[in-house]
């Protein structure tokens, strides 16, 4: 061993024993999770200096020719097959005839390459024709959904053996095999480690042979399409106690294909997922037996089973769940600006009161952030990216605001949406909220336990490499890597808490913004968070060490933080990559008002809580000297937003763009096409009220009607100018007023010459001009009569004038 150095032996060595005593047992299942996936942006927001140039260069996600195609042709034609009133209230499922559309065209292939018989979509196009479904109908949906997300075939692809991806793949891909995969035991819920599904090492007989195999007793329930699957992913604890593989007696988790028809299985009862209607149900298997090749991977994965899971979650995670909460923020945003329009109450569109509006901007918002950061993780996931915690990031805050979305919604149809219906095109969607809260992770957990749990490890330059010195068992080894790493991270933290003061003391005016145009000081702020973030978690990490596991508000709220920064960096790369239109700044201001009010609040309420106090008033101090500065979007930028949904326009068109649009005489239908008829008469509509009501007589009186016959109005009225812009000096002006006021001078074309023919353009009778006109000339002659050389004109009103006012 080498002699230890200065700082080794007095300053690393002390930390790197503490270190190990602070640092909390790590389970297996929580260390595989960890590993599983890779790392993206999210490592870039850890570092304090996000580079925003890279970020705004990376391409960003397109369909190709063949997606493009598939989208307009066999997705339409199904959505157009789809009633979501017939499916949920009279047959209780999708037809027949969409079950074999679904299996004719491939939908449950989408992922499976070309070569295996399936379509080979990237995720992006996965994405776009999940939300496509989705807003037509969730139950379609989730059924064309689960298939390519986490199952079976997503696993073949990753770890299956050869064989297996021969024999299982094309028949996934063409709809002769619908898979269902079986996680969450009855009692286990989400601990996976608690599951109480075995498997054990024995022989037995399989077809007519004497083979190795497993023999496998479960309980599974909440599997989506279990009730008429065909082939069951499990997953179970492996044992061998007879030792016949050799090695440890307990193997792990383990994944296993089984064949719905295998003796001993038991398939069909339904579950009634909050009133949905997707197949749904528990699945059980008692003493079945299937030979050791029906393990996913082979042998060499036994007990690798968890691992693999958050493997296929890390990706799927990132598309599944978010491309429903899109399609449901845009969809929410459509139909409730469309309805605000139409809707009057007390005389008004309800879209023009204030409170209405409010609910109408956080739309607005949450439909642009949402697709926004699906957009960009399907970026990340097309580059070749399994980024773990950024999908837990799009789960959790896709679901909360299309929660938030849906219940604005319903709060602005009211009546509308309570009353459930054919017409009624929120209220199935209202009830499924609770579906997408819970799968693939429930968001409690997500959001405690997960997201910074799991990022602070994975994204942290230096938290990793400290881990795995902490953790060596060669000590010497351990506390050379310890010293090297340990020290960098002292230097990195040093550097992001100067530059997290300075940004913070001066609003962030000299952070880093890249080149985004009208978007930079958007960046700069983010700039400053990011650092503002990285010195924060740095401290609590420091601090709490192992206790920061079981503080797990503390760990939300940072959690939340990370959230953030991510989110709003999508919402700057999607108006980027839009290119850049000024009508859509707007929607990026709102975004990015109400996201830096929540990132001051969650990291006040961070410094608030830490135990330490000194340590908590000192980083207020220095990160948020003047408190919370960011308090929400003006009710001005507000309204702004509003407005964008409640009229049409290219801008409102690319926030809801991407969905199916209504069935001829379906509630949505009706909805559009009345929002477009209002659109279109809304001129008509202003004068009419301008003129006092909004029946044809009111409008004659008013002129805003011209009579086809019969004596009335036979011309509009000319707008009356005080004087002509051509005037300038301010005697000028006065000359003009005088000239107009006693009727004198000489007129100007296109001007009543005198007050008297103001009043008598301005409220037309019903004996028609030409009578006007002489009444009005013999009162002028009779005003000037009346007068004596050198006095004033006086101001006379014509009796026809008088009888029209």
């Amino acid at each position: 061993m080498a002699e230890l150095t200065f700082r080794q032996k007095w300053l690393s060595r002390p930390l790197y024993r503490w270190a190990q005593k602070a640092l909390p047992a790590m389970s297996e299942t929580e260390r595989e999770a960890i590993q599983a996936g890779d790392t993206w942006w999210d490592a870039q927001l850890f570092t304090g200096r996000p580079d925003w140039d890279s970020l705004l260069q990376t391409p960003p996600a397109r369909l190709t020719a063949a997606e493009q195609a598939f989208l307009d042709g066999p997705v339409q034609t199904l959505c157009g097959m789809l009633d979501d009133w017939r499916i949920h209230w009279q047959d209780h499922d999708l037809p027949p005839e969409v079950w074999r559309y679904v299996r004719e065209q491939k939908f449950f292939g989408m992922i499976i390459p070309r070569h295996y018989g399936g379509l080979g979509f990237s995720a992006f196009a996965h994405s776009e024709i999940v939300r496509y479904i989705s807003s037509r109908s969730g139950t379609a949906a989730v059924t064309v959904m689960v298939p390519n997300s986490l199952g079976p075939g997503e696993l073949l692809m990753l770890f299956g053996t050869d064989e297996q991806r021969e024999r299982w793949l094309p028949r996934l891909a063409d709809g002769r095999d619908i898979p269902c995969f079986g996680l969450t035991s009855a009692d286990a819920g989400s601990d996976a480690a608690g599951m109480t599904d075995t498997g054990v090492v024995c022989r037995g007989q399989w077809e007519g042979r004497d083979v190795v195999g497993l023999r496998l007793n479960w309980d599974k329930r909440y599997i989506t399409l279990g009730p008429v699957a065909t082939v069951l992913g499990v997953a179970f604890k492996l044992t061998d106690p007879d030792g016949i593989l050799g090695g440890e007696r307990d193997r792990g988790i383990t994944l296993a294909l089984v064949s719905a028809d295998t003796p001993g299985v038991t398939t069909g009862e339904r579950h009634l997922p909050s009133m949905q209607f997707f197949q749904n149900g528990p699945i059980r298997g008692r003493d079945v037996f299937v030979p050791l090749d029906a393990i996913i991977g082979g042998e060499p994965m036994i007990g690798q089973g968890w691992r693999m899971l958050m493997t296929a979650l890390s990706a799927g995670r990132g598309i599944s769940l978010p491309s429903l909460s899109s399609a449901a923020t845009a969809l929410t945003a459509h139909t409730t600006g469309a309805y605000a329009r139409v809707r009057e109450q007390f005389g008004l569109p309800i879209g023009k009161f204030e409170g209405v509006q409010e609910k109408l901007g956080a739309l607005a918002a949450n439909a642009y952030v949402v697709d926004a950061g699906r957009r960009m993780t399907c970026a990340a996931l097309d580059a070749g990216h399994k980024p773990s915690v950024i999908s837990a990031i799009m789960k959790y805050h896709a679901t909360e605001r299309m929660r938030e979305s849906v219940n604005h919604a319903m709060d602005v149809h009211a009546g509308k949406a309570v009353i459930d219906g054919p017409s009624n095109y929120l209220g199935s969607l209202y009830r499924a909220v609770p579906v997408g809260i819970t799968v693939e992770g429930a968001n409690i957990l997500t959001r405690n336990l997960i997201v910074f749990g799991q990022g602070a490890i994975r994204c942290h330059p230096y938290l990793m490499d400290e881990m795995q010195a902490l953790a060596d068992t060669d000590k010497a080894r351990g506390l050379q890597a310890f010293d090297e790493v340990f020290w960098r991270h002292i230097g990195h933290t040093a550097g992001n808490t100067v530059r997290a003061w300075w940004h913070s003391w001066t609003g962030g005016i000299f952070a880093r913004a890249g080149r985004a145009g009208k978007a930079r000081p958007h960046l700069r702020q983010l700039t400053r968070y990011s650092a503002v973030f990285a010195v924060t978690a740095d401290v609590c990490l420091g601090s709490l060490g192992g206790a920061l596991k079981r503080k797990e508000m503390l760990s939300a709220r940072l959690g939340d933080v990370l959230s953030e920064l991510y989110l709003l960096s999508a919402a700057v790369k999607r108006w980027h990559d839009e290119g850049r239109e000024a009508a859509d700044l707007p929607l990026l201001d709102l975004s990015m008002a109400r996201g830096l009010a929540t990132l001051e609040a969650r990291l006040d309420e961070v410094y608030a809580n830490l135990p330490n106090r000194p340590l908590g008033w000192m980083l207020r101090f220095l990160m948020l000297p003047l408190g919370r500065r960011h308090t929400g979007p003006s009710d001005a930028l507000v309204q702004r937003c509003a407005e964008l949904l409640l009229t049409r326009s290219p801008t409102r068109d690319r926030l809801v763009a991407g969905l199916a649009r209504g069935r001829p005489g379906d509630g949505l239908a009706t909805l559009e096409s009345a929002f477009a008829q209002v659109e279109a008469v809304a001129p008509l509509v202003d004068r009419l009220r301008k003129a006092g009501g909004l029946d044809l007589e009111t409008a004659a009186r008013g002129g805003c009607s011209t009579p086809r016959s019969g004596p009335g109005c036979s011309r509009p009225r000319r707008p009356w100018r005080p004087w002509s812009p051509s005037i300038r000096s301010r005697r000028g002006r006065w000359k003009a007023k005088r000239k107009a006021r006693v009727g004198g001078g000489r007129r100007r074309r296109g001007r009543p010459a005198s007050r008297l023919s103001r009043a008598a353009t301005r409220t037309p009778c019903s004996q028609g001009m030409p009578g006007i006109r002489r009444r009005r000339n013999a009162a002028r002659r009779a005003a000037r009569r009346s007068t004596w050389p050198g006095a004033p004109r006086a101001r006379v009103r014509s009796e026809a004038s008088t009888r029209c006012s």
